[in-house]
């Protein structure tokens, strides 16, 4: 009886403790200027107006509730940030408090790629696997010295290319550039062909597509509190998460044994792997985070999720956007074959020269960027336009809208590169309405390597051949949508399928 009443009394004492603090948090909450938001349903707050395109939902949202917006995914709050303005604010001014980028929680974190570089929070460990990113793995000097690799591999394209152009039949130039930035990437990394690797190209792109898929987006579990992890489970996530990380592991495993076999000689060039395992070898500063086989696995896992799509895909829109404006190909083409002449083949050193066709790409990138939402997490309280933005929050910088905002861009839809003419914007992150490469501390390490791979690839596919569309199709009827599923990046949903005709004989 004793206990029944302290019991009694501890739940009396209890409800207006409850009630008092309720109440101090609505007081909190109404001091605080949150943005806008649309209004939401039980549980699942803002999720059913989430589209199959987020970037697309985001956009059509903002023209209703504002460049500054906060949404909600289950327990998850989002700020979506839709103007060059805001974006200034977040990436610029308030740089340090949204350094973080989400870490990945749950099932996802089951092995090195919470290590992940993209995925890391901001601190020394982060510090120093971006240091070496930028000074060693991805520098301008390291990018030239695998100038050999890109300029081997677009030739071989280029010949088989032309083999298809001897039959007139017509080529899947999204397969084939897949390949190609496939093949860079590993010899890159690993100092091998890719066609002569465990891998074939089929299970290679399988592989990466899944892992871009359970990187990219949110699970269940971490949107929907309390039973999201059921829904995990009885919909086989957690298994085929584990299944694609367990193949991506043994694979990096081997790649990395094979590089520490006493018997193995580096010729020529280092690749990545030799790199990062001289640096692992040489690390001497005492407070330093020490490199380990993990890490090495995180950056190449940054490298192959970046280093393959990205560059495939500007190309893919580039060539889809020229093939349904043949005045913009013939003008490229004949500014490449002027420069070049009979020489069979556009090198890099010829890129400086081709001002066009560093216009087209930049223009493609305004269009159709790689990444269309930069995430962040934001460490502590600051304002963007006038609002409060608290802690724990993931803002999404919607690099998509802001390039097809009229407020910025004339005829934003348009694919219009001569609008780069004598324009000073570039890919540094210091002009916000045009963010490809993202902006601040977490710019992406490696758009010198990215850019110099799309533009050797375009500029050989324009030198090399004349493009015709297949039997039966129009211009018009090729389809720009973008393919949706949790993508890191930002695809074509259909296939790219052009006729080449050879221009040298």
């Amino acid at each position: 009886m004793a206990l029944y009443n302290l019991l009694m009394w501890f739940l009396l004492l209890l409800i207006p403790l409850l009630l008092l603090l309720k109440k101090i948090m609505q007081v909190n909450e109404i001091k605080l200027q949150l943005p806008p938001s649309p209004p939401q349903l039980p549980i699942i707050r803002n999720l059913h107006q989430l589209g199959a395109l987020p970037h697309q939902s985001f956009m059509k949202l903002s023209q209703k509730y504002g460049p500054v917006m906060l949404l909600k995914f289950g327990r998850i709050p989002f700020v979506i940030i839709s103007s060059a303005e805001a974006a200034r604010e977040v990436l610029k001014i308030h740089d340090l408090n949204t350094c973080n980028r989400v870490q990945l929680t749950g099932t996802r974190k089951l092995t090195y790629n919470c290590l992940d570089l993209a995925f890391a929070p901001y601190d020394d460990y982060w510090r120093q696997m971006r240091k070496i990113c930028v000074l060693e793995l991805f520098s301008l000097k390291r990018v030239q010295s695998f100038r050999f690799i890109r300029e081997g591999e677009v030739a071989s394209l280029m010949d088989t290319i032309s083999q298809s152009a001897s039959s007139a039949t017509p080529v899947d130039l999204s397969e084939k550039m897949f390949a190609l930035t496939a093949s860079i990437v590993f010899r890159m990394a690993f100092g091998q062909i890719f066609q002569g690797s465990d891998l074939d190209n089929h299970k290679f792109e399988k592989l990466i597509r899944a892992t871009e898929y359970f990187m990219g987006g949110f699970t269940t579990e971490e949107c929907i509190p309390y039973v999201g992890w059921i829904i995990d489970r009885l919909n086989g996530y957690h298994a085929k998460l584990e299944k694609v990380f367990h193949e991506l592991d043994t694979f990096f495993e081997k790649a990395i044994n094979d590089h520490l076999k006493p018997e193995r000689k580096i010729q020529g060039q280092e690749d990545i792997i030799d790199v990062m395992l001289k640096i692992e070898k040489d690390q001497i500063k005492p407070g330093e985070a020490q490199i380990t086989k993990d890490n090495i696995k995180a950056v190449l896992l940054d490298i192959f999720l970046g280093g393959v799509d990205t560059s495939a895909i500007t190309v893919v829109w580039a060539m889809s956007e020229l093939a349904r404006n043949p005045r913009l190909m013939k003008k490229a083409q004949e500014e490449i074959r002027n420069c070049i002449g009979k020489k069979g083949r556009v090198t890099e050193d010829d890129i400086d020269q081709l001002p066009y066709l560093k216009m087209i790409i930049k223009e493609t990138l305004r269009l159709h960027p790689p990444s269309p939402l930069l995430l962040r997490e934001t460490t502590s309280h600051f304002k963007v336009n006038g609002y409060d933005i608290n802690p724990k929050n993931l803002i999404q910088v919607n690099v998509w809208a802001i390039g097809r905002d009229p407020k910025y861009w004339k005829n934003p839809e348009e694919f219009y590169p001569e609008r780069f003419t004598n324009n000073s914007i570039d890919f540094k992150g210091n002009n916000f309405e045009y963010l490809p490469f993202g902006s601040g501390r977490r710019i992406c390490p490696g758009i010198h390597i990215g850019l110099i791979t799309s533009e050797i690839a375009l500029a050989n596919l324009l030198y090399c051949f004349d493009w015709k569309l297949p039997n039966g199709i129009k211009k018009e009827d090729i389809n720009m949508e973008e393919a949706s599923g949790g993508s890191l990046a930002l695809s074509k949903k259909t296939a790219l399928n052009l006729v080449p005709v050879n221009y040298l004989q």
